[in-house]
């Protein structure tokens, strides 16, 4: 049997590597369990590795960050109209998957979960990404994306309620179908992470969390410090290799692993 601190350390790289990427990270979480009969740490190790996911991509974009934390400032005199504008994009493409998280919660965060439906999920989504990817102009910057596009990206990205969609995935392919270039796409779906795991870290702080043993307190920083170190890893990584590798890889990834989960 596996011990709680290489589990933890387990789940945590996994979380880290698959929060960002555009796969499936339910679909990842299910073989601890599968083949090593692995135990569920419940709510308290989804807090950490989602802390140290939002660590991570708060950590990379520290600087947008604070632009449009000063352009967003009531007292700011010569405010950023760029930053300002980003701002507002990334409000409104993070509506459709709040008003999804408040009334679906249940289901979002149901652990009964069924493998053949995340491998379903992730055999059609995979195929939606790669329509999108293909038949994308891929012509449009950042600055040119409307509010109206932006919220067309957050109702995609409101899909990942359904386990195997993959929240990173479904922004992408959103965002592409949309027109918008490769890169400021990722650098979209990234920077829409940030208020999504925020919302998600919300929420399971306010389901309760309060009698954490001392072994739990390691399991969560085991969870903290591994989903940090791989998902900064990964951002880094995807961002700079992203217009040269596409969607392909990913795609084919989803497909196998898809097929892979069904023969289970």
């Amino acid at each position: 049997m596996i011990s709680d601190f290489f589990l933890a350390l387990l789940l945590a790289l996994i979380q880290g590597l698959t929060e960002f990427l555009p796969v499936s990270s339910s679909a990842h979480l299910l073989f601890p369990s599968l083949l090593f009969g692995a135990k569920d740490f419940g709510i308290v190790f989804d807090i950490s590795v989602h802390a140290g996911t939002l660590a991570a991509v708060i950590y990379y974009f520290k600087k947008e960050l604070l632009e449009l934390i000063r352009a967003w400032m009531p007292w700011t005199q010569s405010r950023n109209k760029e930053s300002f504008l980003l701002g507002l994009k990334l409000i409104v493409a993070t509506l459709p998957i709040v008003l999804v998280g408040l009334i679906a919660s249940d289901f979002a965060e149901s652990r009964s979960t069924n493998i053949d439906s995340i491998a379903w999920a992730n055999l059609i989504f995979a195929g939606l990404l790669y329509a999108a990817f293909k038949s994308s102009r891929q012509s449009k910057s950042l600055a040119e994306l409307t509010l109206f596009a932006a919220l067309i990206i957050g109702c995609f990205q409101a899909l990942a309620i359904f386990p195997g969609a993959s929240r990173s995935g479904m922004a992408i392919t959103g965002a592409l179908i949309i027109g918008l270039n490769i890169k400021d796409t990722s650098r979209f779906a990234f920077l829409l992470s940030i208020p999504t795991i925020l919302g998600a870290l919300v929420l399971m702080v306010a389901k309760g969390a309060y009698s954490i043993s001392f072994s739990d307190m390691l399991v969560m920083l085991t969870g903290f410090i591994g989903s940090a170190f791989i998902a900064f890893i990964t951002i880094k990584s995807f961002l700079q290799f992203v217009e040269k590798i596409g969607m392909t890889p990913f795609v084919v990834y989803r497909v196998a692993l898809g097929v892979l989960l069904l023969l289970i």
